[in-house]
């Protein structure tokens, strides 16, 4: 069961490590265009700041995760995946798009049900 839990917090961790990586540096790239459904590389230009203020947020919760993991403290793993769920139900009700709710948040309530066994 360890494993398990174990597993699913760095698969959260390391997904928002990715959101880290597409915001703060793909933003403007044919990558983060689509990944994130951008009207235009206009648009892209014009918001990469608050994509990169969003990114380094992720990156937080990345780190969060990843220090719970290595000093193996469940309560600080509980404390992020539920600032990961919180985060992956308002994107998806604020974006009216529901796989940010798969993507983000499902695997967070995953690790969380595993964290309270």
């Amino acid at each position: 069961m360890i494993f398990l839990k174990t597993f699913f917090v760095a698969l959260v961790a390391f997904e928002h490590l990715y959101f880290l990586i597409l915001e703060m540096f793909l933003w403007t790239t044919p990558k983060g265009i689509k990944t994130f459904g951008l009207k235009s590389k206009e648009f892209a230009n014009d918001t990469k700041v608050l994509a990169a203020n969003q990114g380094l947020y992720n990156g937080f919760l990345s780190a969060g995760l990843i220090y719970s993991i290595i000093v193996k403290e469940n309560n600080t793993t509980i404390f992020f995946l539920i600032c990961v769920i919180v985060a992956g139900i308002y994107g998806a009700y604020s974006t009216k798009k529901i796989r940010l709710f798969y993507v983000q948040a499902v695997p967070a309530i995953l690790a969380l049900i595993l964290s309270a066994l």
